[in-house]
């Protein structure tokens, strides 16, 4: 077998590249290798006599206004194709039902394609969801602004928008969008505009605390630290484009889960948090409550239950949620906002 062309053509069209992001991501190739999220470094407390019942530890939570039953969000994963669409609408439907949140994957394909728009509506299964749209923040630079992050929103009648970073996939990605200078003043005169809250997020590799620091004034709502650890954008663009990863150091670079969390907590004291990247338990859920997070946001481990059915979602968020009550119960604390900010990395 001959090695992968370094030059080789991406695929034709954002619908086919979703597809094989998809494809990629369920790769174990995809996840990092030497780097994990830090947060087995947050001791977590026993108590042998927790005078507490299980069943009575209070998991809701409000965040962006909403009450969560659970905090808990479906993290971005796809859109603009058919197989996407069974995806979201499925795990839209798992949320309604668990009353957690969603955001949905990239909507550029959608505000290129009209056509694509309805992989991304989920409404009418999620009335009640809080539901997040989702946009690249490159595209800010490259003719976006107000009259398109507003027609993301109310195209999917979403409650909000998260913009999304992602410089080091882009990087990797045929033909991405490497243009980022001047990008933080654009955004700091887009958001304050928007009509709804904007949330700024990191896609698994990290959001650095210089970065917080640097969007401090810009008006969003919330951070997603996204950090590394879990899935690695920069392996599955490498996968997309060559079938392999060709660098694979590359590929390792990112901020960490946990530290992500800790420092952007420093930087922006009064800034909700979100912690995705490489959540793939309860117990890693109730670790990033306790650095400082407000709610938790899973993607890549609902993938495959997503591919089969609401019902597969459900089930593994009912057991992912279940793991996070246990947490606190034999910890001893009665509630998210008991625990919320209680522990430190050793």
């Amino acid at each position: 077998m001959t090695d992968p062309d370094p030059n080789a053509a991406a695929p034709t069209g954002l619908p086919a590249r979703k597809l094989r992001h998809l494809e990629a991501c369920l790769r174990p190739e995809s996840q990092y290798m030497g780097v994990t999220t830090g947060l087995e470094r947050v001791p977590w407390p026993y108590r042998a006599l927790p005078e507490l019942d299980l069943e009575a530890v209070d998991l809701t939570t409000t965040f962006l206004g909403r009450r969560l039953r659970a905090p808990v969000l479906i993290g971005a994963m796809t859109g603009g194709a058919q197989r996407a669409e069974v995806i979201n609408r499925n795990l839209a439907t798992a949320a309604e039902r668990l009353g957690i949140g969603m955001m949905l994957g990239s909507q550029r394909v959608m505000l290129e394609r009209p056509e694509a728009a309805v992989s991304f509506r989920v409404r009418d299964v999620a009335p009640g969801v809080l539901l997040l749209g989702n946009l690249g923040a490159a595209q800010f630079l490259l003719g976006y602004g107000v009259s398109e992050a507003e027609r993301a929103v109310r195209a999917v009648e979403a409650d909000g928008l998260a913009i999304h970073l992602n410089p080091l996939q882009e990087a990797m990605q045929a033909g991405g969008d490497t243009r980022w200078r001047g990008l933080a003043a654009r955004l700091a005169e887009v958001v304050p505009a928007l009509p709804f809250p904007v949330i700024l997020k990191e896609v698994g590799h990290g959001l650095d605390p210089a970065t917080v620091q640097t969007v401090a004034t810009a008006g969003f709502a919330a951070l997603d630290v996204a950090g590394a650890g879990g899935t690695s954008w920069a392996r599955v663009e490498q996968l997309v484009r060559y079938g392999a990863v060709l660098a694979p150091d590359l590929c390792e670079v990112g901020l960490p889960t946990a530290p992500a969390i800790v420092e952007a907590r420093r930087a922006a004291p009064g800034t909700p948090l979100i912690a995705s990247g490489g959540i793939r338990t309860g117990l890693d859920a109730a670790r990033a409550l306790a650095l400082g997070a407000q709610v938790v946001a899973v993607a890549r481990p609902l993938l495959a239950p997503a591919l089969e059915s609401a019902a597969a979602v459900e089930a593994w968020l009912a057991r992912f949620i279940h793991e996070l009550r246990v947490a606190l119960f034999v910890g001893g604390f009665r509630s998210v906002e008991a625990v919320r900010g209680r522990l430190e990395l050793v």
